[in-house]
């Protein structure tokens, strides 16, 4: 029955490869973004859990 289902869609086949190319260029993208970053955006990154504890604790001010 489901063999059936995607017999009858036009196209079927452009499908995996349409995914498969979505996936592989946000791999890439995400590569060279990795490889690419600075370092002071890596150690801003990796500080905001503890920064946003510090943070929670002094009252906020919003400016106008």
């Amino acid at each position: 029955m489901y063999k059936n289902v995607l017999q009858s869609i036009d196209n079927v086949a452009i499908w995996p490869v349409l995914s498969f190319l979505i996936f592989f260029l946000f791999f890439i993208g995400l590569l060279w973004f990795t490889f690419t970053a600075k370092k002071s955006f890596i150690d801003h990154m990796k500080n905001m859990p503890i920064n946003d504890a510090d943070e929670n604790l002094k009252p906020m001010h919003y400016e106008k």
